[in-house]
């Protein structure tokens, strides 16, 4: 729908308030309801949010190493501005009319910690260069029985999945709880966040979904819909989802991989796709590749964001940590599926379902981007075997701390996202570092199962 076609729908019909809500740095949702002559004020005007948003966490504890914001500027409003193109009508709430926005428009927040106004800075570079990036992102989540009181009153140690046993694509296990996998399926098609395809996972209570492709920042903003969608519709079962990336170290992790390509800006034409080149891949493609594998250790908080994040990308459990591709080999960091002109893609294995797509989609592009803009070879063979063994070409970092000071320090990292936005995230990464015990499983549960 057309921006006055929106407005008019909502002038006309029979709604007393809109949602409206925006992205922290962690990716979650921070909104509120608003009276509808107030929305109409705000699509013209913008609309206040206390910029702690910014300035504290996933807990609500505010950072003390911020500089944009906290206590000594004394919190004043951030304007964020409504994306009319996000409209949608939340079938769970009577179909409340729903947006997402940004603070593109108010530049102090815009260059360094708004994550959606970070990813459109990128698509538009990505446009310049006459790429349309069209991505998707797939996520597993495990699912347990209880509401979030029950689960905290439990001190987190009382968690029942909802299916027992390790029951990867199981048929049975869908028909056990079918009214929550027919609402999730259902429910999120009406919200305007399709599924391409949903079934359970290896391990108990565990699913994974992907949503069906689409430019890059609606693809982004489906994801982070996604995300939260699960959740409220979980609540209406009894139950709690949780897309921690390892919530249980005898269990696999939970991943969140990025499915990617770049078309010419008609999307008429998939970049990636040759059919003289070696196994169908065009130059563009193999650069893109070789900016991926240059640039995840230096970007790594960007797809591996909390401390438990890293217990996932542990070298096995369907996570790599190498610095690998390969066709079609899943325990490579890069995955490259080259088939026909349609449907020739990437696919990046190292997120896990806790990113801020975002980030996480903004930054698989940026580096893919530095890659053709460089012109680098990829000049390491596919890896044919098991990645996870193949060390040659380095590791990851394995830990937040690592991470983080690399990114810090990155010449690579300020080029692609700008000094001011590294300087930002990789302080709330540190902040993060700051908050429990290394390894402290049960702490992690607690700070994360339901929130990220």
């Amino acid at each position: 729908m057309k921006k006055q076609e929106i407005l008019t729908k909502i002038r006309n019909d029979n709604y007393s308030k809109i949602k409206f809500a925006v992205a922290d740095i962690d990716g979650i949702l921070r909104g509120k309801y608003i009276h509808k002559d107030k929305f109409f004020n705000a699509v013209d005007n913008g609309l206040g949010f206390c910029d702690v948003i910014f300035g504290w966490d996933c807990a609500d504890k505010c950072y003390e190493n911020s500089e944009i914001t906290g206590w000594h500027t004394g919190y004043p409003d951030a304007k964020a501005t409504v994306a009319m193109e996000t409209f949608r009508q939340i079938p769970w709430e009577e179909n409340t009319p729903f947006f997402l926005g940004d603070f593109s428009n108010d530049p102090k927040y815009a260059d360094s910690a708004c994550s959606r106004s970070l990813l459109k800075r990128i698509a538009s570079q990505s446009e310049e260069l006459g790429f349309k990036p069209i991505f998707s992102q797939e996520f597993e989540w495990f699912n347990f029985r209880g509401t979030p009181n029950e689960i905290a009153e439990s001190d987190y140690t009382e968690l029942h999945p909802i299916t027992p046993g390790m029951f990867g694509y199981s048929i049975l296990r869908t028909s056990l709880n079918q009214p929550y996998f027919n609402d999730l399926f259902e429910l999120l098609q009406q919200f305007n966040v399709p599924l391409e395809g949903m079934h359970t996972e290896t391990g108990p209570g565990v699913m994974e979904a992907t949503v069906i492709y689409d430019e890059i920042l609606a693809a982004a903003d489906k994801a982070i819909l996604f995300k939260s969608a699960v959740k409220e519709i979980a609540y209406k079962h009894n139950f709690v989802a949780t897309f921690m990336a390892k919530w249980h170290e005898k269990l696999p992790g939970c991943g969140g991989h990025i499915h990617q390509s770049l078309w010419d800006l008609d999307k008429k034409q998939n970049l990636f796709y040759s059919s003289d080149s070696a196994n169908k891949m065009s130059t563009t493609m193999q650069h893109y590749v070789a900016g991926l594998l240059k640039c995840l250790p230096e970007i790594l908080p960007m797809f591996a964001p909390n401390p438990n994040s890293y217990k996932r990308l542990s070298g096995g459990d369907w996570a790599p940590r190498t610095l690998t591709w390969g066709i079609d080999n899943r325990t490579c960091a890069v995955r490259a599926i080259p088939g026909s002109e349609k449907s020739t893609r990437i696919e990046l294995r190292v997120p896990g379902s806790d990113t801020n797509a975002y980030l996480a989609l903004g930054a698989s592009l940026a580096a893919g981007l530095y890659g053709i803009k460089n012109k680098l070879p990829l000049d390491t063979a596919p890896t044919k075997e098991n990645g996870y063994l193949e060390t040659s070409n380095g590791v990851l970092p394995d830990s937040l701390e690592k991470a983080t000071k690399k990114m810090a320090n990155s010449e690579i990292a300020n080029q692609l996202f700008g000094e001011n936005f590294v300087k930002h995230f990789t302080k709330t990464r540190e902040w993060e570092c700051q908050q429990f015990e290394r390894n402290n499983l049960h702490e992690e549960l607690k700070r994360y199962l339901e929130i990220i």
